[in-house]
């Protein structure tokens, strides 16, 4: 591991929010151990009643261990028990204040179409939620910083990530930056190796683990660009080679609704994030070019 990348990880350190925390254990759950699971499940379930229990005390109640409670927590993003006990009791607080609990749904294969739009639309809205919950401002503002600076912006991603990388580079040559979306692999890591300081590379991947993501950011990072992560697993592999994370959330995935749909909503709410930051940091170029973009499609939309 380069020194560069120690400094990284070690630049981070930020706790969740309190109103993060269902949203951590949902989109952490199905990477847990099932023990890990089950205490996950527990403080999200229960807040007020867990914030009240000892370590020992949430490991009897769940039938764990104090070790597994402590390595669920650091999971989570605290860095021990204590401090999670902190954030159940602040998230208590916000559920007595008269915040509605947060709800799951699945879409059963006989379901009525007006009953899918409603369960759709509520997993989109919670979706979003816990994104804009979890979503590190810090970090965010340090990625559109390095963009709206960059010389060039190049973006990975491949199936559904590969479409939500297209749709961030669009919008950035319509406000006059340099932006390429690669989703062949092949073509990623040949232009990568074109990279250097001044430039910024982002990776996006739910998992965190795919490999043909890894790879370009990798090789971005070790010719000297600025290197972005947006996925759905803030310890992930690809996250080892970027200066900055931004985390995104997801639903539960079933049978009907695979996790690529809403991880795709999730991660077009951070790249419109990260467009709309870029777009203030640079107004004075970006608003011309977004006008002159505009007049060259306007005959296209005339009858």
């Amino acid at each position: 591991m380069t020194q560069r990348l120690k400094e990284t990880f070690a630049a981070r350190g930020s706790l969740p929010a309190p109103a993060a925390l269902a949203a951590k254990v949902r989109t952490l759950a199905p990477s847990m151990t099932r023990s890990m699971q089950r205490v996950a499940e527990a403080v999200a379930n229960d807040p007020a009643g867990c914030a009240a229990l000892t370590v020992t005390g949430l490991a009897e109640l769940t039938g764990t261990s104090e070790a597994t409670v402590v390595r669920t927590a650091r999971l989570l993003g605290y860095p021990g028990y204590r401090d999670l006990r902190l954030a159940l009791a602040g998230l208590a607080a916000q559920q007595q204040s008269g915040r509605a609990p947060a709800l799951t749904t699945d879409i059963a294969v006989d379901d009525p179409i007006a009953d899918v739009v409603t369960k759709l639309a509520h997993d989109e809205q919670q979706t979003l939620a816990d994104t804009a919950a979890g979503l590190d401002t810090v970090q965010l503002g340090a990625a559109v910083t390095a963009a709206a600076a960059a010389r060039r912006i190049d973006v990975y991603g491949v199936g559904a990530s590969g479409l939500v990388a297209q749709d961030l580079t669009q919008k950035l040559l319509r406000i006059g930056r340099i932006a390429h979306a690669h989703s062949d692999p092949h073509l990623a890591v040949t232009n990568a190796v074109q990279l250097r300081a001044g430039d910024v590379a982002i990776a996006i991947t739910h998992s965190g683990s795919t490999g043909d993501v890894i790879e370009p950011l990798r090789v971005a990072f070790e010719h000297g660009a600025t290197t972005v992560a947006i996925t759905g697993r803030p310890d992930s592999a690809v996250t080892q080679y970027a200066d900055h994370v931004l985390t995104t959330s997801t639903a539960r995935e079933s049978e009907l609704r695979p996790a690529a749909m809403s991880s795709r909503t999730s991660q077009l709410l951070v790249v419109d994030c990260l467009f709309v930051g870029v777009a203030q940091r640079t107004y004075e170029t970006a608003a011309p070019a977004l006008s002159a973009s505009y007049e060259a499609l306007a005959h296209r939309h005339r009858r």
